[in-house]
């Protein structure tokens, strides 16, 4: 039981580490662009996932189908970190937290669907309408303020949560891999790919970088990204999908919260009641149960 409880807590710490993420991003885009970005971030959380899976006893080994579809999933990644980075960077990191990681799970569904030819029950149509209305309202759509809604940062957080999705699908195939290990050569893939198209190396050394660049870097690079990624892993294998996920709801939250306390973001009533029409609507699709009744023995 004691256990467990370290292990809620530990749940607890990284799902509040991925909604602050989103600050992270927001100070970081003053200093470098979305490539620089993500070369440094995925560098320093590949090397961090090293003595993460050694201590864990992972085999390093990935057969061939799962590395390719760690390629395709890193491909997609790459493109939805430019437009997750460039929504917080001329948008709010409060509304790009709420808006994306609440549509991942629905977008995921509403493909899912798509591909897998799925009739949609009338369950699933209601929650899918109500998710609708909480994106809508976190949008101010209600405001009927064309400018406020038809923003270029509202379109890079929906191509973003679209992009997520699609990812998500991709890497649900590799199944004969620990979720570690694929995340690690999907990082792997990235750093390459962005080192060798995408950056001067030369020219990003150069550069002079603050105790604030490094205070963000780092809590995105390790905490936010190589911990909390291991820890949701690892939970979804020690205590069940189910359970795990439940925690999920703390993300958007998290990013709503700590965007006012580190960048003095308004806490706009839409996104909050958007955020949890849409946190409804995942519920609903998913079946999740928030509280799990004890077992007795």
């Amino acid at each position: 039981m004691a256990n467990k409880n370290l292990f809620f807590f530990l749940l607890f710490i990284s799902m509040i580490a991925w909604g602050g993420s989103w600050v992270n991003v927001k100070i970081i885009s003053n200093y470098i662009n979305a490539y620089e970005m993500m070369f440094i971030r995925f560098f320093i959380t590949v090397v961090a996932m090293v003595p993460m899976i050694m201590v864990l006893k992972k085999s390093f080994r990935i057969d061939a189908k799962s590395f390719g579809l760690a390629v395709m999933s890193a491909l997609v990644m790459i493109a939805y970190m430019n437009y997750y980075f460039l929504g917080t960077k001329f948008g709010t990191a409060s509304l790009g937290g709420a808006m994306v990681t609440t549509l991942i799970p629905i977008n995921t569904f509403i493909l899912m669907a798509i591909l897998q030819s799925k009739k949609i029950s009338k369950k699933d149509a209601f929650a899918l309408t109500l998710g609708a209305i909480g994106v809508l309202t976190m949008l101010h759509v209600w405001s009927l303020d064309v400018e406020h809604i038809f923003v270029i940062q509202n379109f890079y957080f929906l191509v973003a949560s679209v992009l997520w999705a699609f990812m998500t699908i991709i890497s649900s195939k590799a199944t004969k891999v620990s979720p570690i290990i694929f995340t690690f050569y999907m990082y792997v893939v990235m750093v390459v790919c962005v080192w060798i198209f995408s950056i001067n190396t030369g020219v990003l050394i150069s550069h002079t970088y603050d105790q604030s660049f490094w205070l963000n870097m780092l809590s995105m690079s390790i905490l936010s990204t190589a911990f909390a990624n291991t820890i949701f892993f690892l939970g979804i294998e020690k205590l069940g999908a189910a359970e795990v996920s439940s925690f999920m709801f703390l993300v958007p939250f998290s990013a709503i919260i700590l965007s006012a306390i580190f960048l003095g973001e308004t806490i706009s009533i839409s996104i909050v009641i958007g955020t949890i029409l849409t946190l409804v609507s995942v519920k609903m699709l998913n079946n999740i149960k928030i509280m799990q009744k004890k077992a007795h023995s």
